[in-house]
C-alpha cells in the first residue's frame, strides 16, 4: 500500500484523490486487500489507463493499480484461446498473439486501454456481423466484494454479466479471449456526400465487413472507411511509411491539433475550417495486418459522448442531429463518427438484444465549456428520443431509471451484483447514478 495522489483521466473529465493506493502483484494479495477494505467498510475501485470519459473509474476510497496483472497466463492453441492478465494494455496484445498465428476478431480504433477496462466499459469496433470486445471473452477470474476469488467460465450464466460488468461485480484479474486465425484487411478510405452516405449507411453495414464514416459538421462532407477481411498471407501494400506518417500523424494529429486550437479561439471560423478540411480529403487504399488497420493514433485531446441506437434508427437520428447543430448554432470542429455492431446476449452491452449503430460526438478539450456542455445535452436529447444507450465509458447523464427502460436485462444484472458485491464494496458515485443505490 502506498500514498495516494490526485488521479485524472485522459480526457480531463474526471478526477479524484483516493484515500489509499494499492499495487497488488497477485490475485491472492488483491483478495486480501479487498477483504480487508470490506471489513473496514471502505470502497475499492480498480483503474486501468484512465481512457474513459465518464467517471466510472473514480475511486473515492481505495484505488487499485492493475499494472501487476499483465501478460500471458495461458494459451490453448487448439481452441484458439489466450488468457491474459486483466491489466494488459490492448496495444500489447497483437505482439503476443501474432507469433501464434492468431488475432483478436475485432478492435476499436484506440488501443491505450487495458483489456479489463475496455471490456468492462463496452469498448467496441465496427462491423455489422461483429460484437464488441467483451463478446470475445470466454472466461474471467475476479475478486468479488467480499474478497472471494471467483472463476466464471463460459458454462456459467454469470459470464453474461461479468464479461461487461462496469467494475460493479469485482476486480478482474485474468481474462480468457476467443481468438481467430490471423488476417489482413484492405482499407478503402474515400470522401463522400453527407446525404448519400447517411442514406446508404444501412446497406453498407449489411454488405461490408467493417464500415464506418465521419461527417464534418457545418458541411456536406463525409469520409467513409470500408475494411474488408483478407487472408493473413495477403501482402501489405498502399501508402508507404512516409505517406502513412504524413497522413496519419502530420495531417490527422499535428495539423488537426492546430486547427482545433484555432477553432477554440475563434469559433466563428469553425464552419469555414470544416469546409476546407472536408474538401481536401482524398481517397486511398492500403492493406496491412488487421490490428494496424483497426487502430488509429489519437494525439489530439478531446471529450466524447457516444450512444448506441437500434441500427435502423441511425439515419433519422443523424438527420435530426444535423438540424440541431444548425438550429442551435453549435460550432463543432470534430467530425461525428458513425459505426455499427452485431447484437449480443451480454446483460449490459450497448448492443444487448439488438443490432446497433453508434453515433459518437467529440469536442476539443479547450473548446468553450458552456457551448460544449450545451452541445452534449442536445446530442443526448436526440439519442434518447430513439432509445439510445450511452457508452459506459463516455460522457452521459443517464440514471438507473432511464437505463432500466432501455436494457431488458438491467434487473438481471442487479441480481448478479447483489450476489457478487452485497456490501457495495465496488460502489462509486457513477455506479450509484447508473445502477441505483
Amino acid at each position: 500500500m502506498t500514498g495516494s495522489a490526485t488521479w485524472r483521466n485522459w480526457g480531463g473529465t474526471a478526477s479524484c484523490t483516493p484515500s489509499r493506493l494499492i499495487v497488488p502483484q497477485s490475485t491472492e494479495a488483491l483478495a486480501a486487500d479487498v477483504a480487508a477494505a470490506a471489513e473496514r467498510g471502505d470502497t475499492v475501485k480498480a483503474v486501468g489507463s484512465g481512457h474513459s470519459f465518464s467517471e466510472i473509474a473514480v475511486a473515492p476510497g481505495v484505488q487499485v493499480d492493475m499494472s501487476g496483472f499483465r501478460g500471458v497466463r495461458d494459451v490453448d492453441l487448439d481452441a484458439k484461446r489466450i488468457t491474459l492478465g486483466a491489466g494488459t494494455p490492448l496495444h500489447q496484445i497483437p505482439a503476443l498473439v501474432e507469433p501464434l498465428g492468431l488475432a483478436m476478431t475485432n478492435l476499436g480504433d484506440i488501443d491505450r486501454q487495458t483489456i479489463s477496462g475496455a471490456t468492462s466499459t463496452g469498448t467496441h469496433g465496427t462491423g455489422g456481423a461483429f460484437g464488441g470486445i467483451s463478446t470475445q471473452i470466454r472466461g474471467v477470474t475476479l475478486v468479488d466484494g467480499t474478497g472471494q476469488v471467483r472463476i466464471v467460465d463460459e458454462d456459467d450464466p454469470d459470464l453474461e454479466a461479468a464479461a461487461l460488468g462496469l467494475g460493479a461485480l469485482g476486480i478482474l484479474t485474468d481474462i480468457t479471449l476467443q481468438l481467430v486465425d490471423a488476417f489482413a484487411i484492405e482499407a478503402v478510405e474515400a470522401p463522400g456526400d453527407a446525404d448519400e452516405t447517411i442514406d446508404g449507411f444501412l446497406d453498407k453495414v449489411a454488405t461490408v465487413d467493417h464500415y464506418e464514416f465521419y461527417w464534418f459538421p457545418h458541411t456536406t462532407c463525409t469520409l467513409t472507411k470500408t475494411n474488408t477481411r483478407l487472408p493473413a498471407s495477403t501482402p501489405s501494400n498502399g501508402p508507404g511509411k512516409v505517406r502513412r506518417y504524413i497522413d496519419d500523424e502530420l495531417l490527422s494529429n499535428s495539423a488537426f491539433r492546430l486547427l482545433c486550437t484555432l477553432s477554440a479561439k475563434q469559433p466563428r471560423l469553425v464552419p469555414t475550417i470544416n469546409q476546407v478540411s472536408g474538401r481536401v480529403l482524398s481517397a486511398r487504399t492500403y492493406t496491412d495486418r488487421s490490428d494496424k488497420i483497426f487502430i488509429s493514433n489519437r494525439d489530439v485531446r478531446f471529450r466524447e459522448m457516444e450512444y448506441a441506437l437500434p441500427l435502423d434508427a441511425v439515419p433519422d437520428a443523424l438527420r435530426e442531429l444535423r438540424t440541431v447543430i444548425d438550429r442551435r448554432r453549435h460550432r463543432v470542429s470534430f467530425p461525428v463518427e458513425v459505426r455499427a455492431a452485431a447484437a449480443d446476449e451480454l446483460m449490459l452491452s450497448t448492443a444487448s438484444g439488438r443490432a446497433s449503430g453508434y453515433v459518437a460526438v467529440h469536442r476539443y478539450h479547450r473548446d468553450d465549456t458552456l457551448d460544449a456542455q450545451s452541445y452534449f445535452r442536445d446530442v443526448e436529447d436526440v439519442m434518447t428520443a430513439h432509445g439510445g444507450r450511452p457508452h459506459w465509458g463516455k460522457m452521459h447523464t443517464r440514471d438507473a431509471d432511464y437505463l432500466r427502460s432501455v436494457y431488458p436485462r438491467f434487473d438481471d444484472f442487479l441480481a448478479v451484483r447483489d450476489r457478487f458485491d452485497p456490501q457495495r464494496t465496488f460502489a462509486n458515485p457513477y455506479l450509484r447514478q447508473t445502477l441505483g443505490a
